[in-house]
């Protein structure tokens, strides 16, 4: 096995992610970037792009702009992230109706639903630039932090909305914890790329309302479903359990991304609850959801503690390893760094593709793969594990 800690396995494996994507990942028929990979790294599906993917790679090569240390590479991130804003500006954004498609096929309009979860990664891509100094941006990124805040912030409740139709005419009274989740991580993302405390304290709001206010409804786990008036739905997505933005039951990932969230919160504002937090949810997360027969992480449990969903998704364990490596670093307890290998080493055996690159997306719970189908619009362009890479990177560059 490498080793996992250590700086140069990390810009290696980054680099071989990247280097999946690269010979195909542009368009060059329709704009923006291919979403849709086999294993082999050949393209299907090459007309169908979703704004989730589209902004994405757009942090995708925005990071790797910023931490690439060879200079042609570093050349040609940057053009690819200037590639995806223009893409999203031209096709994405809907001048007439004032929001962004959620799906297109071939630069058509196949959903136009506005999204929170969208607008969260939008927020994200536009912070990441500005963070770059790629386009000039900063001024749209402030339109969307008020277009996000103007049609789905509930100021009573202390958190955002999901979900609005085409017209923005109608919002639905579902109330989630994801969109809030990614609302959290682009405003962190916001703050340190401009400065602006507006960013920083909405997202120490958010984190208080779904880690401490909206667990404490739910024996301190966080639950994903809520009803308009934010009592939990546990009905919510019962007979969709696969559902893949609003699945039922409760969410090792989530309870790990949250972990993960909090620590970087408190780099920034810190104060105690935030780390006694992290370590709650993640221990619950791997004691009650790690695969002692075949390893990694389970995709999901019931109320009842049972597993719902023995499936096992590639975002869940590299969330996991970050969030292992933050709170070794925070709490100097080894045993965060020992799950952090483990979950590394499951990985590496299982997850990551080492003949064509970059991580299969979902596994069975014996490790065997679905289909062929590596990165799928919507659902995988390796933000996660890339994005988990990076994270370390930062703990073990200040150690």
């Amino acid at each position: 096995m490498p080793d996992f800690r250590s700086e140069k396995f990390l810009r290696e494996h980054i680099d071989s992610i990247l280097a999946f994507y690269h010979p195909q990942v542009l368009d060059k028929k329709l704009g923006g970037f291919h979403q849709n990979f086999r294993d082999d790294g050949s393209v299907f599906a090459p007309g169908h792009k979703h704004l989730v993917s589209s902004t994405r790679m757009i942090f995708n090569y925005c990071r790797a702009f910023d931490n690439c240390i060879v200079t042609g590479r570093k050349a040609d991130y940057k053009a690819l992230a200037e590639v995806g804003l223009q893409y999203l500006r031209e096709c994405h954004w809907d001048n007439t109706r004032r929001g962004y498609h959620w799906v297109l096929d071939n630069n058509q309009p196949a959903d136009q639903t506005n999204h929170c979860y969208g607008l969260a990664f939008v927020i994200l891509a536009l912070a990441s630039c500005v963070k770059s100094g790629i386009g000039d941006v900063r001024d749209e990124l402030y339109f969307t932090w008020n277009l996000l805040n103007e049609k789905f912030w509930q100021s009573q409740q202390g958190l955002y909305a999901d979900e609005a139709t085409a017209d923005w005419r109608s919002l639905s009274d579902y109330r989630g914890q994801n969109a809030n989740m990614h609302c959290c991580e682009a405003l962190l993302v916001a703050h340190c790329a401009t400065g602006d405390s507006v960013f920083l304290n909405r997202a120490y709001n958010l984190t208080k309302t779904i880690a401490v206010n909206l667990a404490n409804k739910s024996n301190g786990l966080i639950w994903e479903h809520f009803t308009e008036d934010l009592q939990i739905d546990w009905g919510y997505n019962r007979d969709d359990p696969k559902n893949l933005y609003r699945p039922w039951g409760f969410q090792p990932g989530h309870q790990t991304e949250w972990a993960k969230l909090l620590l970087l919160l408190y780099r920034v504002r810190p104060e105690s609850w935030m780390v006694q937090r992290a370590i709650e949810l993640f221990d619950h997360a791997l004691k009650r959801c790690w695969d002692r027969n075949w390893g990694g992480i389970l995709y999901g449990h019931a109320p009842d503690g049972s597993i719902c969903d023995d499936d096992k998704y590639f975002w869940v364990q590299a969330e996991s390893f970050a969030a292992a490596a933050l709170l070794a670093k925070v709490t100097g307890d080894e045993q965060y760094w020992q799950w952090y290998d483990k979950i590394w080493q499951y990985s590496w055996e299982h997850f990551v593709d080492h003949n064509n690159g970059a991580w299969y997306r979902l596994l069975n719970c014996r490790n065997q793969r679905y289909s062929e189908e590596k990165s799928i619009a919507g659902a995988k362009c390796d933000y996660h594990t890339l994005g988990a890479c990076w994270a370390v990177l930062d703990v073990i560059s200040t150690e």
